[in-house]
């Protein structure tokens, strides 16, 4: 398969390790169909311990994973091994639907002692496995690939009985379709300094949002000085530290403002910022609505 051109990420807003579970310990299998911006504005830089597939219905947009970004439209499949970066935003003016399929690798049957998982599953918990970025149509085995995950839609949609192994069986002959027609190979995978470094901070940030956090301080946990930490940021994630810093508490405050009885006031402070009218000067601009609205609007 023939990459595009990568293209430079334009301004994710935050990045962290998703911790929230999204499946079920008996059926460690989800899918969420989603519209942006109608849904949520973008999906933001983070990273989680399950597999994740996107799988772009319509519109088109740009796929980030780990440091680089890639144009998607109508029927691009995006994998994201455990671990690994991820976002996703669509085109200015461009309404894109997708869905988002996240499961435990459990549910295949990595922790089962057999050839399967000792050869394909745990190598692929590990990042020992290789898989492209992104499946095209033009891709080798597309229609197979895709054909997997149209017919384990169509299973969660009926639910007839046994169901679940049939939707099982279906994302197992992806995986061996894209070993099949060789687009996953057997390579370990450690990850750049880059985006070590990135995760390291993106921990530092959501550990210590609340409190003051200098440029300085956030150089000192990459090894890099003052300066060149400001470009390397930039160029690494499309924005300053700053903005991405604003982009982190913004998100933690809706969070409150929606969840909890805080004043407005409370959560602005406990988000790090101090100064409300700038809080909320920088929050109408983030989500087009006062922090009174975001609460009044709440459900």
């Amino acid at each position: 398969m023939t990459e595009k051109n990568s293209v430079p990420f334009i301004n994710p807003k935050e990045a962290y390790h998703e911790t929230k579970r999204h499946t079920q310990a008996m059926f460690p299998y989800n899918v969420y169909p989603c519209t942006i911006p109608q849904d949520l504005p973008a999906v933001l830089l983070h990273w989680q311990d399950t597999m994740e597939i996107i799988y772009i219905k319509k519109g088109a947009g740009t796929a980030q994973v780990d440091l680089t970004a890639f144009d998607v439209q109508a029927g691009t499949i995006v994998f994201v091994p455990p671990g690994r970066l991820h976002s996703l935003r669509n085109h200015p003016g461009v309404r894109m639907e997708y869905e988002n399929i996240i499961f435990d690798l459990s549910f295949l049957g990595s922790t089962v002692l057999d050839i399967c998982s000792q050869k394909y599953l745990q190598p692929l918990q590990k990042n020992q496995v290789m898989f492209p970025a992104f499946i095209t149509p033009e891709s080798n085995g597309y229609r197979e690939i895709a054909g997997c995950l149209d017919e384990a839609d169509d299973l969660c949609r009926r639910r007839c009985a046994g169901y679940e192994l049939g939707v099982k069986a279906c994302i197992l002959k992806l995986f061996s379709l894209l070993f099949e027609f060789g687009e996953a190979r057997q390579l370990s995978y450690t990850g750049s300094k880059d985006t070590e470094k990135l995760k390291a901070l993106l921990n530092y940030v959501e550990l210590n949002y609340h409190h003051p956090l200098s440029v300085r301080a956030a150089a000192d946990v990459c090894g890099y000085s003052s300066s060149h930490f400001m470009r390397w940021f930039k160029q690494t994630v499309g924005i300053s530290f700053i903005q991405h810093l604003n982009g982190y508490r913004l998100k933690k405050a809706l969070e409150q403002i929606k969840d909890t009885d805080k004043t407005i006031l409370e959560i602005a402070e406990g988000c790090g910022f101090d100064n409300l009218s700038n809080f909320n000067r920088l929050f109408k601009k983030q989500y087009g609505i006062t922090p009174r609205e975001a609460r009044k609007n709440s459900p």
